[in-house]
């Protein structure tokens, strides 16, 4: 998110100063970084959460729609980028990999026919695949069908032109074209210690690296976009916006295999559905991925519990975030989420072998040996305020926290998290900076960067096609 909103201001106004605070030694280490997520470009092509079940039996697309559009914005950033020689050849950061999804048991069987019904209806989705013939299963995901047991019901969707992302690569080289640009200084080791608003509506950041060491950093615009650490700051800033809003910190693992004869067997991310009281990170699913060059299968996430903020921070994190404003808040989450805390008890009991049972769910004839432990990167849910019950909710999503003057931003949340990044940096700049968004000059670099800029994806259907096959041309996301 930060090199994003860094990249993009840069190319509106090259002569902005701007400084990047990176507390590790490198940029992109915690959520960012391609072990440390799923890797998923999040179209909402598979992931089953998107689309829930209402009460009267028909499926909701709403939120899968603007995921999916926003996603597309992403990918049309990227594209001018890689037109510019500011990110490298696709293969490098990005790869076509099948986005599928895949249930067993009539009732999921049943509702994953009706979402497919739904979904393909829509021009977004017109490319979207339906079978619940095992052969042509097989020949979809061969690893997962191969000596499956007993004729209980199976189905899966698919869309070939799907993605596996690296986004801390991304991010990476992002930074590094931010680092050859005049008045542009990348502060690595160094965390912001005090935040405070000056009279005059600027901001003073203290900033305290490694060795202990302080000095102080006037600006007119802050951005927040520090992953989990992004609540610590934004209550720090105080801005009222902010108050009533706290965090759930939910921790990751995944099996990973390398083994060259197993993962040559599967292609593909596919998704499974969430079991009861699982939070959305935690839908099961078997993906590809490709890490700089290199192909591996991951499986999970498993979920477990924390009082990290980061998966370098410290346990201190949780406790140090409650204040009067969000304690009932987060009262109010704990006492109505029983569901949520008994699945991450149980998640955070398993064995290796629990683990690799859930799998043999996905890849029946998976062997404990071949699949190793591997810690993902902290998520920290949102909670805030209810005002119509009172009390507090826990929300799975990303949000964007402006402050009136538009002076402040922080980003908290999660998936679709990095997916949507461009879409949501556009808003923060539409709400901080409206007088220059809407000037010419800025609108015209908008539109050459994002050529969508300004229309809806959702109800331009000649538009989202235009852009989508530039964006999969350009990509290299085609399918052969």
């Amino acid at each position: 998110m930060s090199t994003t909103l860094g990249v993009i201001l840069k190319q509106l106004d090259p002569s902005l100063s701007i400084t990047m605070v990176e507390r590790l030694d490198k940029v992109a280490q915690e959520s960012t970084d391609g072990w440390n997520n799923a890797g998923t470009g999040h179209a909402a092509y598979c992931e089953l959460n998107y689309t829930p079940e209402l009460a009267d039996g028909t499926i909701s697309t709403h939120k899968a729609v603007e995921i999916n559009a926003a996603f597309e914005i992403s990918l049309q950033y990227w594209s001018y980028l890689v037109e510019q020689n500011i990110l490298p050849e696709p293969k490098h950061f990005i790869n076509p990999v099948p986005h599928q999804s895949f249930v067993w048991g009539e009732k999921n069987v049943a509702y994953l026919k009706a979402r497919y019904a739904a979904l393909s209806a829509l021009p977004a989705f017109k490319d979207m695949q339906f079978s619940d013939d095992p052969r042509v299963l097989a020949e979809w995901m061969p690893l997962i069908m191969a000596n499956r047991k007993g004729n209980e019901p199976v189905a899966a969707t698919r869309v070939r032109h799907g993605s596996d992302v690296n986004f801390g690569a991304i991010a990476r080289h992002m930074s590094e074209f931010l680092t050859k640009q005049d008045n542009f200084q990348l502060l690595l080791g160094s965390s912001v210690s005090d935040l405070d608003k000056n009279k005059d509506g600027s901001w003073k950041a203290e900033i305290t690296n490694k060795t202990g060491k302080k000095h102080h950093l006037n600006a007119k615009f802050v951005f927040l976009g520090a992953g989990g650490g992004a609540l610590p700051l934004l209550q720090m800033s105080g801005i009222k916006e902010g108050k009533g809003y706290g965090g759930f910190p939910v921790s990751g693992q995944w099996l990973v295999c390398d083994k060259p004869e197993i993962v040559k067997q599967h292609f593909a991310k596919v998704y499974g559905a969430a079991p009861i009281g699982a939070p959305p990170m935690s839908v099961p699913h078997l993906d590809t991925r490709i890490i700089d060059g290199k192909k591996a299968l991951l499986f999970g996430p498993f979920a477990g519990f924390t009082t990290k903020f980061l998966k370098n921070g410290s346990m201190l994190d949780l406790p140090l975030s409650v204040r009067l404003s969000n304690l009932k808040p987060m009262l109010s989450v704990g006492k109505n989420n029983m569901d949520l805390t008994r699945y991450l008890m149980s998640e955070v009991m398993q064995s290796h072998k629990d683990r690799v049972d859930a799998l043999r769910n996905f890849y029946p004839e998976a062997k404990d040996s071949d699949w190793t432990l591997a810690y993902a990167g902290q998520r920290v849910q949102i909670i805030k305020e209810d005002k119509q019950k009172g009390g507090g909710k826990l929300e799975f999503g990303t949000e964007a926290i402006v402050a009136e003057d538009g002076s402040l931003a922080a980003l908290l949340g999660a998936s679709p998290g990095a997916s949507t990044t461009v879409n949501t940096i556009l808003g923060i700049l539409e709400r901080s900076f409206p007088e220059r968004v809407a000037s010419s000059e800025w609108q015209n670099k908008l539109t050459t960067m994002v050529p969508s800029y300004g229309q809806s994806l959702i109800d331009n259907t000649d538009l989202l096609l235009k852009v989508r096959q530039h964006t999969l041309t350009t990509l290299e996301l085609a399918p052969n």
